[in-house]
């Protein structure tokens, strides 16, 4: 396979490359030149957001993969290393299909199972993939992205919030060993409905009812948080929007 000559542009690879975030990502980061590595599991709508990002002049690749597929996950990598050069920040954004929240008093260990891959395992894999090559070069940024409910539980909305709690914990705790190294790594915690996410659209298909728990959030808003959370590096954990103050 031919492989793209590479240049000082830096690389951003977004994994879970959704039509939301995803989307506003690829677009906030593309504008400050940087390559745009997409991964996701559907190929048509990869490649339908990669004309797009062309059409724009943004330089993207999408590379289709399952991602709760742990084994392929370093090779997953390599190829983004190969094609696009080293991974400079990696956003770790997953597109939940066929998942719910569920209560505590109903969640159980098969219920769990068919989320923790995704939003434990999967995560950890990718942030031990790139961390190699970003420390090597003494720089570079892991951003992962949770829900509210992996810091403030919400009865009635568990499911999601054990694993992205545990993958929480891991992200506070790597930070401060790979800060002084040039590497960053933090979390953003959205307590909302993505607007334009696959979510999103799925709810407002179903008629759903707008919840008082999670509000619509603009993609690009929580784009450029991420933007500057990594320019500033000043802080390990954000949540979009605000927690209220105590």
């Amino acid at each position: 396979m031919s492989t793209t000559k590479h240049t000082n542009k830096k690389t951003i690879a977004i994994f879970g490359a959704g039509p939301g975030l995803g989307a506003s990502l690829a677009t906030r980061f593309g504008r400050e030149g940087h390559r745009i590595a997409l991964v996701a599991r559907g190929v048509a709508a990869l490649q339908e957001r990669v004309a797009e990002l062309a059409r724009a002049g943004i330089e993207a690749v999408a590379f289709p993969t399952d991602l709760t597929k742990l084994d392929g996950v370093v090779a997953l990598v390599r190829s983004i290393e190969q094609r696009l050069g080293s991974v400079d920040v990696a956003v770790y954004s997953p597109v939940p299909s066929g998942v719910s929240f569920v209560s505590a008093v109903e969640l159980d260990a098969a219920k769990l199972q068919s989320i923790v891959s995704l939003f434990m395992f999967a995560p950890v894999e990718v942030t031990h993939a790139v961390l190699p090559g970003m420390l090597a070069r003494g720089d570079g940024a892991v951003i992962i992205i949770n829900g509210v409910t992996a810091a403030v539980p919400i009865p009635g909305f568990s499911g999601f919030g054990p694993p992205m709690a545990a993958v929480r914990n891991y992200v506070l705790t790597l930070n401060p060993e790979v800060l002084a190294k040039g590497v960053y790594a933090g979390t953003v915690n959205i307590g909302g409905m993505i607007e334009r996410s696959a979510m999103h659209r799925a709810a407002t298909a179903a008629g759903a009812k707008p919840n008082p728990h999670f509000p619509l959030i603009n993609p690009d808003d929580i784009a450029q948080e991420i933007w500057t959370l990594i320019a500033k590096r000043d802080r390990a954990e954000i949540f979009v929007p605000p927690l209220p103050s105590a």
